[in-house]
């Protein structure tokens, strides 16, 4: 049977965790048959509907954009192509027409705008960067003239006492967004459930009947207790359930808070997206995200990919001619400033935006896969309800039968039959685990709330499982496993290597020239995309990346002026560094001089193979040698291997700039070698261990030199003995094979290119079926992020394209956080099996009790109230009491679980066929022979045997519950007072308890018990301690054959007593 269910599962309840086929998704709802409450079940599911029509609305815009940044070829000529050319032409025209009919009707500038002291209207504005009006901003004076029109000045930016009054005119940067929904809509939802409909309905109709035969008020309280009850679970549920719309929308509004820098009250700053307004000063660069329309102010090399507004793949240049940049597009190289023309609502995202609709997050695997065992078990539960009813009912009328009574009904008839029915709903009610697919959001967002305490943004529900499954983790150096707070360490220069300390100054480089320390603080200030701002605190502060402050500061600590370099020299044209250049050029005019220089500084090797000069003593370029590159490749090694990252900076003078289009790549002048420090963070060490106990192979994959990565990579415990260490282009170069037979053993790549980890990702997950978690922080890591099981995006180095491919954004950079989300994952997938372990218990064992008791005697030994009473503690409850545990350092001496593992693993069968029998052996055997054994006589003896049937019931889950905390180890109790949500739940249900049976009688059909009874009842209860001891002790088979078509399949859990 087991086999059969996996199969089943598997068939139709598996997807993938990212990017599942729309097939997949499909198939899955399709199977689902049993559903007592869709719109509860599925709130957490993705609107498949939804997402079609917003792709639909998508596009149509999409199309639209495109004909606004389509250009009219010179020359048509008459082939289909062109012919759909020149209907975009005429349709771009039509769009231009209406807009040029909304100037001529005429942007009035309202009394509230003059009086603000601005001279420009907000739509008039906004109409600018939206229909890419080059005349009209002309018209303006360009974007000087429209800076004076909105009163910011392009240099000192915003002043923040007037933001107040920006945000009245101009408008706030967010988006018209979909109301949440309120507490009482929850529990509107919550009372969707047909079977807590059906059974109200049943309520109201045996209040009518019990009156009429009980008199009142006797007659209604078995009917207004069943009420009760279902507004108890109602309430209950639409309380967990609010809770959890909470989490999420806290996450989700994280999510959108994007850091934007800006020039404020003559200073750079980081500011929050939502606070953007109209006239800020907006700094672009590689990767980030354009948070509102605007007009280009300057820049270099600047391309943006408007493929989210026009779905063209290609980037588009952005330069004076062409000044508009659009809100939701992204930066695909070069750097730039931009003057904010309209936020919010009034940007072309923004109007994009307002269109769509939610169509939700896709759905997990778990969830998907408890989905099936709630349909399998539903429709095992809707089986036996049923027989239950027809067996009830037909003993009810052979008994009539036998005594001639079928042709005498009255209301008392109506009244049992009426029970029966209430019976076999309650068995659904029961049978249906409508909170599996429940519990593993509840278990997800409980997890998500505390890892965004741990630093670590999750972005999807799927990520947070599939870690649980991560087998290899692919990091990378800087600023993950090191602290990313650089310094300048060692310096070689005119022949010579010197150490730096913190005290020294100018008198460091007393031995050069001036000639060589003027030459290298301009390769400093000039080749660099950091800016030295005053702080508050009106200190020279310097903002950028952290490589470019080590060698800015590098520069201020021999003496050098930041602002004095860049007043004098003009920037002509500018490369910017990226992970695939590994080298950043900037060519700048040489006062009083027809001349250009040219000034590189990259990955060390690169730029000495692009020199053919090296700068003397004296400040002279001198001829390299073979010997002196040999000598100068052995400085910069040795500086690696002292876990140093090296640079080497050099310049080359352009004497004809005019024919030069861009920089040079060769002929330079090499001016130093530079050592850069950066610590290993503390705690490395430890957590790369914890991977490596829990079975997660950890990699570096960096940028840097060989022999520096070697050097960090031993020092956080990552390169072994027996590891290899490799450089990218040599990895590249190797076939399938001979990549298939190095990686089980590689520790170590270096001076790797975006396209090496690409390709090292879909080697482990695809040839070695490895669960890979990748990180990356820069623009070019966005493939192997989107590639990787788990993409992990650098929070404070990462860029905004970086973190949207991410599924987790490490808030601190820092790779312990990275451990603690493997932890979670682990924690969830757990959990999930220890809720699912308790609940096939309870619903097993209710339904035997139930139907064995009505096909034998004729009635159920717990009423509807009692049965709802345990519907919730098993539901609702039990998922809060188990769902939530937090991790213990056990999880992480585990292996991984692997790839389509069984998710009902054999253990867990073990525990629940085993506590199943004891459950339901105790209770029959009390059900039917419990007045003997417990010598009761009197009228009372039947009420008190079922109030205690129902009282030994519920201690055996609570005592279970327990049980189900740790699915192998023999001490359960390990942690428990820790887990203050599972104590307050395992309180709450046992105060419940004695309420209902000693003081709710009436509503609950019970009555009160003597202290012995009490005693046997917790008694009995305890007793699934013991067995739970035995069952541990029995051994399970840890099959690990694969299922046809999947692989990587084994148990997840380790087993046996020696594990207590």
């Amino acid at each position: 049977m087991r086999e059969r269910m996996e199969d089943y599962l598997r068939k139709n309840f598996d997807v993938e965790p990212k990017r599942p086929s729309e097939e997949a998704l499909r198939r899955w709802r399709q199977a689902v048959s049993v559903v007592k409450n869709p719109r509860r079940r599925f709130r957490m599911v993705a609107d498949l509907a939804k997402r079609a029509e917003d792709d639909k609305k998508r596009k149509k815009l999409q199309r639209r954009n495109s004909v606004k940044n389509f250009v009219l070829p010179d020359v048509v000529s008459v082939t289909q192509c062109e012919k759909i050319r020149v209907a975009l032409y005429v349709q771009k025209a039509a769009l231009q027409f209406i807009d040029a009919g909304n100037k001529e009707a005429g942007y009035s500038l309202s009394k509230e705008v003059s009086d603000a002291g601005f001279g420009i209207s907000p739509d008039e504005l906004a109409s600018f960067a939206r229909t890419h009006d080059t005349k009209g901003v002309e018209a303006r004076g360009g974007v000087a003239g429209l800076a004076g029109d909105i009163s910011v000045s392009l240099k000192e930016g915003v002043v923040s006492s007037k933001i107040p009054v920006r945000q009245n005119i101009y408008g706030l940067n967010r988006f018209v967004e979909k109301p949440s929904k309120g507490f009482w809509m929850f529990v509107w939802e919550a009372i969707q459930d047909l079977t807590l409909i059906i059974l109200m309905v049943s309520a109201v109709v045996s209040i009518g009947v019990g009156i009429a035969t009980e008199g009142w008020p006797k007659g209604m309280y078995d009917g207004l207790g069943i009420i009760l009850s279902i507004l108890l679970v109602v309430m209950v549920t639409a309380i967990s359930d609010y809770r959890q719309s909470l989490q999420f929308k806290e996450l989700d509004k994280e999510k959108k808070n994007i850091k934007i820098q800006v020039t404020r009250d003559g200073r750079r700053q980081k500011v929050s997206i939502y606070d953007l307004v109209v006239g800020d000063i907006v700094h672009l660069s590689i990767g980030d995200q354009v948070p509102a329309d605007g007009l280009l102010i300057s820049g270099h090399s600047l391309q943006i990919d408007e493929s989210s507004l026009s779905g063209e793949s290609e980037p588009v240049d952005i330069n004076q001619k062409r000044p508009f940049i659009l809100g939701g597009t992204k930066v695909q190289d070069g750097s730039g400033k931009m003057l904010v023309t309209s936020v919010g609502m009034r940007t072309e995202w923004g109007r994009l935006m307002v269109t769509l609709s939610e169509g939700g997050d896709n759905e997990t695997p778990l969830q998907v896969k408890l989905n099936g065992v709630a349909t399998i078990i539903g429709k095992i539960g809707l089986a036996f309800a049923a027989v239950t009813f027809v067996v009830l009912t037909t003993r009810y009328l052979v008994n009539k039968g036998t005594h001639h009574n079928m042709t005498n009904w009255s209301m008392k008839d109506a009244s049992a039959l009426l029970s029966y029915f209430s019976t076999a709903v309650i068995i659904i009610v029961v049978a249906v685990p409508e909170g599996l697919p429940l519990a593993v959001t509840l278990s997800l967002a409980f997890a998500m709330k505390k890892l965004m305490g741990d630093k670590a943004l999750v972005r999807h529900l799927s990520a947070c499982e599939t870690m649980g499954s991560a087998s290899c983790i692919c990091t990378d150096k800087t600023g993950t496993l090191t602290t990313n707070h650089m310094v300048v360490n060692k310096i070689w220069i005119c022949d010579e290597a010197k150490t730096i300390t913190s005290g020294q100054n100018k008198d460091l480089l007393k031995s050069v020239s001036e000639k060589v320390y003027n030459i290298l603080l301009q390769s400093i200030f000039l080749n660099t995309t950091s800016e030295v701002v005053k702080g508050e605190d009106g200190k020279n502060t310097v903002i950028g990346t952290p490589t470019e402050m080590a060698i800015v500061e590098f520069g201020m600590l021999l003496g050098g002026d930041f602002k004095s370099f860049s007043e004098e020299y003009k920037i002509v044209m500018v490369e910017p560094f990226n992970s695939i250049r590994k080298k950043m050029s900037v060519q700048v005019a040489l006062p009083g001089s027809d001349m250009c220089r040219a000034f590189c500084k990259g990955a060390s090797e690169i730029i000495l193979g692009m020199c053919d000069k090296v700068v003397n003593t004296d400040g002279e370029a001198m001829p390299l040698s073979e010997e002196q590159r040999k000598k100068i490749s052995d400085v910069i090694n040795g500086f690696a291997c002292e876990a140093l990252r090296t640079l080497c900076i050099a310049f080359k003078d352009i004497e004809d700039p005019s024919s030069a289009k861009s920089i040079p790549e060769d002929k330079y002048t090499l001016i130093a070698v530079v050592g850069i420090k950066d610590p290993v963070r503390p705690g490395v060490r430890e957590a790369v261990k914890t991977c490596l106990d829990a079975g997660i192979t950890v990699r570096m994959v960096t940028g840097d030199n060989i022999n520096t990565a070697k050097a960090i990579a031993k020092e956080c415990g990552i390169l072994t003995e027996d590891g290899l260490a490799i450089e990218g282009p040599d990895f590249q170069k190797m076939s399938q094979q001979e990549m298939a037979e190095i990686i089980p053993k590689l520790q170590v790549m270096a001076r790797s290119l975006p396209l090496d980890k690409h390709t090292l990702v879909k080697q482990l997950r695809n040839v070695h079926k490895e669960v890979v978690a990748v990180t990356g922080d820069g623009t070019n890591d966005a493939p192997a992020l989107h590639e990787a099981d788990i993409g992990l995006a650098m929070g404070i180095a990462g860029t905004e394209v970086a973190k949207e491919n991410a599924d987790v954004i490490i808030m601190d950079d820092n790779f312990t956080s990275i451990v603690n989300v493997a932890r979670w994952g682990r924690s969830v997938y757990i959990n999930i099996q220890k809720f699912v372990q308790f609940q096939l218990t309870v619903n097993i064992v209710a339904l035997m009790l139930n139907f064995v008791s009505a096909c034998v005697s004729g009635s159920a030994p717990l009423t509807a109230v009692q049965m709802l009473w345990v519907n919730l503690i098993m539901d609702t409850l039990g998922a809060l009491a188990l769902a939530t545990e937090p991790p213990h350092d056990g999880l992480m001496k585990r292996p991984p679980v692997g790839r389509n593992i069984k998710f009902i693993t054999g253990i867990m069968w073990r525990n629940i066929i085993g506590q199943s029998i004891y459950q339901i052996a105790v209770l029959l055997v009390l059900n039917f022979c419990g007045k003997r054994l417990l010598k009761l006589t009197g009228p009372n003896a039947s009420s008190i045997l079922k109030t205690f049937i129902f009282n030994c019931f519920v201690f055996c889950q609570v005592f279970n519950e327990i049980n189900s905390r740790d699915m192998e180890k023999i001490n359960v109790f390990r942690g428990m007072f820790n887990s203050y949500t599972f104590m307050i739940v395992m309180i709450c249900t046992v105060v419940f308890q004695i309420i209902i049976v000693e003081f709710l009688g009436t509503f609950a059909q019970t009555v009160p018990l003597s202290w012995k009874l009490w005693l046997s009842s917790v008694l009995i209860g305890a007793v699934s301690l013991p067995v739970a001891v035995v069952l541990k002790c029995i051994p399970v088979s840890l099959r690990k054959q694969a299922a046809k078509g999947h692989s990587d399949i084994h148990e997840p859990l380790l087993r046996g007593p020696e594990l207590a």
